[in-house]
């Protein structure tokens, strides 16, 4: 029997390292079994195990710990932040449009259209993108505080790449510029439960909500002179800022493993009587709108919080969304705005679904700027009229990238408007501007506010 497993991997040009397994040539990753003897993990259903062996990996998954712990701390209310279905109907629990949505089911939606049902979607995405995208604004501030992570001043120990530096390094400025954000070396701070008397000198902690390695919130510190940080990522990440965040005598660093979905941040004992700041860097999907209900909606829960001095307190936020193809109607934080426009739920999902289109196209140049996407669609409409009886696949096939692209960035600016709205309700004072080209990266919203009265969540 061969020593190495015998499934050759075309990219490495070799055959697998691993082992093969008893009465095999291929290990257990490359061994053929029936997808029936394969089941999600319970625990963790973003894998999967042998149904045989699914009693035994119960009791020993790698995230049980981890789960169960979460489970007894007091920030943790499953499901607080993940909005309402509408009511279901029988229709919908049919065809499987309820809760989660997967992108095929999207694309079935958009492909289950007749073609002049896709060409009045067209129409509709058209006049409302010109009604409500009016203002969005190119905004790509680099400020000075920020030169010595631009000018590269900074340890090269922390990996980094330049456009993502030009991204965080731009939030932060969008950041100072809204006057959300100030240099605070100096300044004073919050310590414990004690409320500081003059608010607005505070140096505020910062949430970062999605924040994987957490690089925002190393430039952000080393920048600007934050003290206090909380991170929020529901996966582990290896090569963390932490370690360098930590070695900063006067940080105090908290890293919470918690899905935003199940964050009650009221509960936070840390950020008690604390004002704080919102961040994300491509916050994906419904996650922005998981962030966005965290901070701002009145949240029912078990905890003590009777006063709303003893709340965190919301100072501003910065956004940046990102990854709109998966976002969720359950979700999404301005359904009611959406149908007072006339956008139905279905018409929600095929939009969702045009977002991938935004990076179809060569992003050298910024796609997002061409200001003459109305004549585009009214000329693919018209292009349409010359295709009766076909599909919406026939359709979007006859279609060249940079008018598909044009269309997902229109579709992406509509979803952020809602979400721009909604903050508005909230009594924030907003702003959505593009923080970079898109040839820097064609996911260049960034969703901003900041608020006056701290205590109106």
């Amino acid at each position: 029997m061969a020593s190495r497993c015998q499934f050759w991997l075309p990219k490495k040009n070799r055959f697998c390292a691993n082992s093969p397994i008893n009465d095999s040539k291929f290990c257990g990753n490359h061994s053929s079994r029936a997808d029936t003897q394969w089941v999600p993990c319970p625990v963790d259903p973003s894998h999967s195990v042998l149904r045989e062996n699914l009693e035994w990996h119960v009791k020993r998954c790698p995230l049980l710990k981890q789960t169960q712990s979460l489970a007894v701390q007091p920030f943790y209310q499953k499901g607080i932040n993940a909005g309402e279905e509408d009511s279901i109907s029988s229709d919908e629990l049919a065809s499987g449009l309820s809760d989660s949505i997967s992108s095929e089911m999207k694309r079935n939606v958009v492909y289950g259209m007749s073609g002049a049902e896709f060409h009045r979607l067209l129409a509709k995405i058209r006049a409302l993108h010109g009604l409500i995208c009016k203002d969005i604004q190119d905004s790509y501030r680099i400020k000075e505080a920020c030169n010595m992570w631009i000018k590269g001043e900074i340890d090269r120990k922390i990996p980094f790449q330049e456009k993502h530096v030009l991204q965080q390094a731009s939030i932060l400025g969008n950041m100072e510029e809204f006057g959300v954000l100030r240099n605070y070396d100096g300044g004073e701070q919050c310590e414990g439960n004690r409320s500081c008397g003059n608010e607005a000198n505070v140096a505020p902690a910062v949430i970062e909500f999605g924040a994987g390695r957490g690089y925002l919130t190393q430039m952000l510190a080393d920048c600007y002179g934050i003290k206090r940080v909380l991170l929020v990522e529901r996966k582990s990440y290896k090569l963390k800022a932490d370690r360098s965040l930590r070695q900063k005598e006067s940080l105090v660093l908290e890293r919470l493993r918690i899905d935003i979905e199940d964050l009650n941040l009221n509960a936070v004992e840390s950020l008690r009587h604390n004002p704080y700041l919102a961040i994300g860097k491509h916050l994906c999907g419904p996650a922005t709108d998981l962030a966005l209900r965290c901070c701002l909606t009145k949240q029912s829960n078990h905890v003590n919080t009777e006063q709303c001095g003893d709340r965190p307190k919301l100072r501003g936020l910065a956004i940046a969304t990102c990854c709109h193809h998966l976002c969720q109607w359950k979700h999404y934080t301005n359904k009611r705005y959406l149908l007072e426009l006339g956008i139905t739920k279905e018409e929600f999902l095929a939009i969702t679904w045009f977002t991938s289109w935004a990076v179809d196209a060569n992003h050298s140049e910024d796609i997002s700027d061409v200001a003459d996407s109305k004549t585009f669609l009214q000329s693919s409409e018209n292009e349409g009229d010359g295709m009766n009886g076909s599909t919406v696949e026939d359709i979007a096939r006859h279609m060249n990238p940079v008018e598909r692209a044009v269309l997902g960035f229109m579709c992406k600016e509509i979803i952020d408007m809602g979400r721009l709205m909604w903050l508005k309700e909230c009594g924030l004072e907003t702003q959505l501007v593009k923080y970079v080209p898109s040839s820097i990266s064609p996911e260049n919203h960034l969703l901003i506010a900041k608020c006056r009265n701290i205590c109106a969540a």
